[in-house]
């Protein structure tokens, strides 16, 4: 018990929500993106961190299969984004695995969840920055391609940080 924190009366530990997303391509270099039904514009595979426990590895796995009907059993950790809170929207960290290429079996195999997903499409690069938002297209820009994790604010390259 002795590695158990237990905070005094009154006390609120700071919390601050995770999501991650995942960069997965076709055999011709194309990324897989997302329409959702719930909000305009494109995204990529992927959601909310879990509270209870989930890692962001664990969500981005869970969050592929549940959006595409995909399972990804490989894994690099893209890049690490900082978002702000404001009045309109919480901020938290978002977690962006590169998943790699895989194969066109694999991918014909997608089946989208109903409830959410409407279309999804291969595009090339270039055409998915287009179609993703603003933070998610910085991310996805810096972290596709990259040959290390990279640390972002605001989708966006921090001075003194490599």
């Amino acid at each position: 018990m002795a590695d158990r924190f237990i905070a005094p009366r009154g006390f609120a530990l700071p919390r601050i929500a995770g999501s991650a997303g995942a960069l997965i391509f076709d055999q011709s270099g194309r990324l897989l993106i997302l329409k959702p039904g719930y909000k305009q514009g494109w995204t990529i595979p992927g959601g909310q961190i879990e509270a209870d426990g989930e890692s962001p590895w664990e969500a981005c796995r869970r969050e592929v299969f549940e959006e595409c009907g995909l399972r990804v059993e490989h894994g690099r950790l893209a890049c690490v984004d900082f978002r702000r809170s404001r009045p309109d929207r919480p901020g938290g960290v978002r977690f962006l695995f590169d998943c790699g290429v895989l194969a066109d079996d694999a991918l014909s195999a997608i089946r989208l969840q109903e409830a959410e997903i409407v279309e999804h499409r291969l595009v090339e690069l270039d055409e998915a920055l287009a179609l993703l938002s603003g933070p998610l297209r910085r991310r996805v820009r810096k972290a596709a391609g990259a040959k290390r994790c990279l640390y972002l604010e605001e989708g966006r390259r921090v001075d003194g940080v490599r």
